[in-house]
């Protein structure tokens, strides 16, 4: 047996598959992660907490500089971001994130999504989770929509509030690679998109 989706409901169903991708173009801020590849082993307890503290002590200022990135300060991205860095997000224009590398292709992905949202703030929402070199942080972003995000009919001048998560993976003190869930569905009910 057949069923036929009313209009409404099949309009909600390609609505919900093009949400992972419109977030990802306004998404995100991030975390990261460290610990020596080659950290020597040591016996003494001292030795071992004093590098504990100084493991946990780095993913800390690297994500303070990726905020502070994604809030705008685009001098942050020579200093965090690997000329090897790459994006692994559903994009707009049906993309994977691929195209965006280095610190050069981040900013210009990061201005453009704040060229809807010129006030846009990224802020830690709990504690970010830190594994070796990989670490994630969930976020809460907040801005003011100036217009011109595809099939929206909010008013310019909404207040917008979404949240999200970054996984970002780090390697000689800069990040690599990339991660991000954002909730879409939050974003574009408040742009008025679905």
């Amino acid at each position: 047996m057949t069923t036929v989706l009313p209009a409404r409901t099949t309009r909600h169903h390609r609505a919900r598959l093009l949400v992972p991708a419109a977030l990802v173009a306004l998404a995100c801020t991030a975390m990261t992660a460290t610990a020596s590849d080659a950290s020597p082993k040591t016996t003494t307890t001292t030795v071992t907490t004093a590098r504990s503290h100084d493991d946990v002590q780095r993913p800390k200022v690297m994500l303070d500089n990726w905020l502070r990135l994604w809030n705008g300060g685009y001098d942050r991205a020579p200093g965090i971001i690997s000329p090897a860095f790459r994006v692994h997000a559903a994009l707009l224009d049906g993309g994977d994130g691929s195209s965006i590398r280095g610190a050069d292709g981040l900013v210009a992905w990061i201005k453009q999504t704040r060229a809807a949202f010129p006030d846009l703030r990224f802020t830690e929402q709990v504690t970010p989770l830190i594994d070796g070199r990989h670490a994630s942080v969930r976020w809460t972003a907040t801005g003011t929509y100036a217009g011109g995000f595809p099939g929206a009919k909010a008013e310019p001048g909404t207040v917008v509030t979404f949240t999200g998560t970054d996984t970002l993976r780090m390697r000689d003190g800069r990040f690599v690679e990339y991660w991000v869930n954002t909730d879409t569905l939050q974003l574009l009910t408040q742009l008025k998109v679905l």
